[in-house]
């Protein structure tokens, strides 16, 4: 029976994308520009089985999504050659950055269910004519 054929590990997986998030945001606060790609926050990363590959998601504030994510993306070799000093492992994955939209969803929602909640002595009254003269 061959010793490479094990499961990896999921508590060591979450615990590995949870280490490259903390030093990737400290990371991103010094290396990257915020007047050209905004406040950035790392909201999430997302680990291949072999740690080969790295999705990291992220919000903005004060830039475009798309500069952003343009932005990070440029830099993503830097910041792999960086984190690889960092973390003491045999294989720091490839980063790809990709912009987190749930905050925004989230408020959209919100919104929604506030507009639904609403009374309805606040709501528009579609029943009753528009003009006080005119008899229905």
């Amino acid at each position: 029976m061959s010793r490479h054929k094990s499961k990896p590990n999921p508590g060591r997986n979450t615990r590995l994308a949870d280490q490259i998030q903390k030093d990737l945001a400290s990371l991103i606060q010094r290396e990257l520009d915020i007047s050209r790609a905004g406040l950035i926050t790392l909201t999430g990363v997302d680990l291949s089985a072999d740690y080969a590959h790295a999705k990291v998601y992220f919000s903005v504030l004060g830039a475009e999504p798309e500069v952003a994510t343009a932005a990070l993306n440029e830099k993503a070799g830097w910041l792999h050659s960086l984190l690889f000093k960092l973390l003491h492992i045999h294989t720091v994955p490839t980063l790809r950055f990709v912009h987190d939209d749930q905050l925004a969803r989230g408020l959209e929602l919100s919104l929604l269910i506030d507009e639904a909640n609403r009374p309805r002595a606040e709501l528009p009254d579609s029943s009753e004519p528009e003009d006080p003269d005119e008899q229905p």
